[in-house]
């Protein structure tokens, strides 16, 4: 993670919306992300696979906005998934100097993505926010919606 002293206050900041779905889990599942830029219109962001779980489709959504954004940003990313939250603030760090081992000494389930998020991450300032899903925020319902739709034509 980069540290707040190497991000000028001049650079762009950025809020984001993730979410994920999967029905069933695993299955079919479709991500989705809104990026929020100051005087912009809300980018959009959506895709699918066909077949994977919601974790993944979490993960995915992350790692697709972050490397959307060209140069370093200080970014502010909303998610209504724990395992997004918790893993990049509290397990990512001991997973990295563990080599990638859980507490339980098994390996971590989607290495191939967190590996890519924690790269990702090092080119920004990056807050996690998380949000409480279907509680009534607007663009966490929107990228609700849009994460389903992906799914849907999936599964068309």
């Amino acid at each position: 993670m980069v540290r707040d002293d190497k991000i000028p206050l001049s650079f762009p900041e950025v809020v984001i919306y993730t979410d994920g779905a999967c029905d069933p889990n695993p299955g079919p599942g479709g991500w989705a992300a809104v990026i929020l830029l100051t005087g912009r219109h809300p980018q959009e962001l959506v895709g699918s696979e066909s077949h994977t779980t919601n974790n993944r489709m979490e993960l995915r959504a992350a790692i697709e906005a972050l490397a959307t954004l060209h140069g370093p940003h200080r970014v502010h990313l909303y998610t209504d998934s724990e395992y997004l939250r918790r893993g990049i603030t509290e397990w990512l760090p001991n997973w990295e100097r563990q080599n990638w081992k859980t507490s339980r000494r098994t390996p971590v389930k989607n290495q191939d993505l967190w590996r890519r998020l924690a790269q990702l991450m090092r080119h920004h300032q990056v807050h996690w926010h998380w949000i409480k899903g279907h509680a009534g925020d607007r663009w966490n319902q929107y990228v609700d919606c849009l994460a389903r739709a992906a799914l849907s034509r999936r599964t068309g």
